[in-house]
Protein backbone atom coordinates (compact mmCIF):
# COMPACT_ATOMS: atom_id res chain seq x y z
CA UNK A 1 0.00 0.00 0.00
CA UNK A 2 1.12 3.45 -1.15
CA UNK A 3 1.10 6.19 1.54
CA UNK A 4 -0.88 9.20 -0.77
CA UNK A 5 -0.16 12.27 0.63
CA UNK A 6 4.07 10.94 0.73
CA UNK A 7 3.64 9.93 -3.11
CA UNK A 8 1.56 13.22 -4.06
CA UNK A 9 4.12 15.63 -2.44
CA UNK A 10 7.16 13.50 -4.12
CA UNK A 11 5.38 13.98 -7.34
CA UNK A 12 4.76 17.57 -7.00
CA UNK A 13 8.15 18.66 -5.84
CA UNK A 14 9.46 16.19 -8.85
CA UNK A 15 7.62 18.22 -11.21
CA UNK A 16 7.92 21.72 -9.93
CA UNK A 17 12.24 20.98 -9.78
CA UNK A 18 11.76 19.58 -13.45
CA UNK A 19 10.13 22.43 -14.42
CA UNK A 20 12.97 24.46 -13.14
CA UNK A 21 15.42 22.08 -14.70
CA UNK A 22 14.03 22.54 -18.19
CA UNK A 23 13.80 26.78 -17.86
CA UNK A 24 17.40 26.41 -16.89
CA UNK A 25 18.44 23.99 -20.09
CA UNK A 26 16.37 26.34 -22.82
CA UNK A 27 18.26 29.36 -20.88
CA UNK A 28 21.80 27.97 -21.99
CA UNK A 29 20.50 26.33 -24.83
CA UNK A 30 20.08 27.21 -28.78
CA UNK A 31 16.34 28.45 -29.30
CA UNK A 32 16.36 25.73 -31.58
CA UNK A 33 16.66 23.38 -28.75
CA UNK A 34 14.61 24.77 -26.42
CA UNK A 35 11.24 22.86 -25.28
CA UNK A 36 9.19 26.11 -25.18
CA UNK A 37 6.39 24.82 -27.22
CA UNK A 38 5.99 21.55 -24.79
CA UNK A 39 6.29 23.72 -21.92
CA UNK A 40 3.52 26.11 -23.85
CA UNK A 41 1.16 23.47 -24.63
CA UNK A 42 1.02 21.56 -21.26
CA UNK A 43 1.02 24.37 -18.83
CA UNK A 44 -2.16 26.31 -19.51
CA UNK A 45 -1.27 30.72 -19.50
CA UNK A 46 2.48 29.54 -19.82
CA UNK A 47 4.34 31.94 -22.02
CA UNK A 48 8.37 31.94 -22.27
CA UNK A 49 9.45 33.54 -20.30
CA UNK A 50 8.19 36.49 -18.07
CA UNK A 51 9.01 36.86 -14.08
CA UNK A 52 4.92 35.33 -13.65
CA UNK A 53 4.34 33.06 -16.34
CA UNK A 54 7.65 31.56 -14.33
CA UNK A 55 5.54 31.53 -11.03
CA UNK A 56 2.88 30.14 -12.90
CA UNK A 57 4.37 27.60 -14.52
CA UNK A 58 6.27 26.18 -11.38
CA UNK A 59 3.08 26.01 -9.29
CA UNK A 60 0.95 24.10 -12.50
CA UNK A 61 4.25 22.23 -12.74
CA UNK A 62 3.90 21.71 -8.95
CA UNK A 63 -0.18 20.59 -8.95
CA UNK A 64 0.11 18.34 -12.25
CA UNK A 65 1.99 16.53 -10.25
CA UNK A 66 -0.36 16.26 -7.33
CA UNK A 67 -3.19 15.13 -9.45
CA UNK A 68 -0.70 12.49 -10.93
CA UNK A 69 -0.11 11.42 -7.20
CA UNK A 70 -3.87 11.84 -5.90
CA UNK A 71 -4.91 9.91 -9.13
CA UNK A 72 -2.05 6.94 -8.45
CA UNK A 73 -2.10 6.05 -5.78
CA UNK A 74 -5.74 5.06 -5.21
CA UNK A 75 -5.36 3.24 -8.29
CA UNK A 76 -2.39 1.28 -7.13
CA UNK A 77 -3.70 0.53 -3.64
CA UNK A 78 -6.61 -1.02 -5.12
CA UNK A 79 -4.92 -3.30 -7.61
CA UNK A 80 -2.47 -3.97 -5.25
CA UNK A 81 -5.50 -5.42 -2.89
CA UNK A 82 -6.79 -7.36 -5.53
CA UNK A 83 -4.21 -9.58 -6.48
CA UNK A 84 -2.68 -9.71 -3.06
CA UNK A 85 0.37 -8.03 -3.11
CA UNK A 86 2.69 -7.57 0.21
CA UNK A 87 3.61 -4.62 1.58
CA UNK A 88 6.77 -3.14 1.00
CA UNK A 89 7.00 -0.93 3.49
Amino acid sequence: MRNIKLVTWSLGIFTAISFVLCVIYGLIVPQSLHSVQFLEAVLPAFKWLTFWSFWLGLIESFLWGCYAGLVFVPIYNVLARRWDVPATE
